[in-house]
């Protein structure tokens, strides 16, 4: 497991299309280190107790309308207890204009003031979204994860066993690659797990006897994706007679990889076997489950009725055959009686 330590505000102003209102020269130079965004409304009120000053610090309406209300040198005190070293930044929302006090603070620590157009709720969002993906805790996994109908799939197995070609045969039949040999992944939120590629590996398949090859210079923009869920894991697997694969489709097991049960099926590797359109349909049959429909449960279904059926036949088999057994009886005793002797 590792961590993102931090991320500058300079990458939170370019994905989040922040507006700087003053000190762009400090966006590089300036990291945030939690996903948590403060809203300093008692520290406008002179309570500091408990301040945050490591967080980014969102001024909303109700911020700037109370700081409006404050005498110039009580404001200009607050700002500079506000803004301290380790402060990343401060955001306005709203298209607000920032208070000239915070402005005056801000350049004495060198702390970017930055600026929205969005409501506050839709910037705080924005921003705690982004920052939770960047500094959430990761797992580097061996494997290769591919989009298949929308849906990711984490291709794993030993190594040599066919990974990365069964990975190049999909994205050749218009499926997409995330990728290839190191997985990434990270835990969204309670049920969602997300993988992508290390930087240096992006968009990058190794195939032996071939080498590296760039699939998105190979294949297209459209080959290709920067991250995605991790929706089903398929391992790859040797085939051996004595090793014993499900038939039915009743064998799913789970990986429980941070907080997420992620579904597991293993398929067997065997030559002549098309395993781009087994993982075609696996991903096919997953989607009809995760809509209602389960083959597994149809066919049990259908198998039992049968059965029932077959039951019920041969109760009435029977029934008849026992009707026919007292009817014969009864023709027997009847032609053995013998007739009355005349006296």
């Amino acid at each position: 497991m590792f961590l993102t330590e931090s991320v500058s505000v300079a990458d939170l102003v370019a994905n989040t299309r922040l507006d700087v209102y003053y000190g762009k020269e400090y966006l590089e130079s300036k990291s945030i280190s939690t996903s948590d965004i403060s809203r300093p409304g008692l520290e406008l009120t002179g309570f500091f107790n408990y301040y945050p000053a490591n967080r980014i610090q969102l001024l909303g309406i109700t911020e700037i309308s109370y700081s409006k209300g404050m005498s110039h040198k009580n404001l200009l005190d607050v700002m500079k207890k506000m803004c301290q070293p380790q402060t990343p930044a401060f955001v306005i929302s709203t298209q607000l204009d920032p208070p000239e006090e915070l402005l005056e603070a801000a350049e004495l620590e060198h702390i970017p003031v930055l600026g929205s157009k969005l409501t506050t709720s839709r910037v705080l969002s924005n921003m705690t979204n982004y920052l939770e993906d960047k500094l959430a805790e990761r797992k580097s996994l061996h494997g290769v994860l591919v989009d298949v109908y929308g849906l990711g799939i984490l291709i794993t197995g030993d190594s040599g066993i066919g990974k990365s070609e069964t990975a190049l045969e999909l994205v050749k039949r218009g499926h997409r690659l995330i990728a290839d040999d190191r997985v990434e992944v990270y835990q969204q939120d309670e049920q969602t797990l997300v993988g992508t590629a290390p930087a240096i590996l992006r968009h990058l398949l190794e195939i032996r006897g071939i080498g590296i090859i760039d699939v998105m210079t190979l294949f297209g923009t459209g080959a290709v994706r920067s991250q995605t869920k991790v929706d089903l894991i398929i391992h790859l697997a040797n085939y051996t007679k004595d090793a014993k694969f499900d038939r039915l489709g009743n064998g799913t097991q789970n990986v429980h990889i941070f907080d997420v049960n992620v579904p597991k099926i293993t398929i067997p590797v065997k030559t002549g076997r098309n395993l781009a359109i087994i993982i075609e349909a696996a991903a096919m049959n997953f989607r009809a489950q995760s809509m209602g429909y389960d083959a597994t449960e149809t066919f049990d279904r259908n198998l039992n009725n049968l059965i029932k059926a077959n039951s019920v036949s041969d109760a009435k088999e029977k029934a008849e055959e026992k009707n026919v057994e007292e009817k014969n009886k009864d023709l027997i005793g009847k032609t053995s009686k013998k007739p009355d002797s005349k006296k």
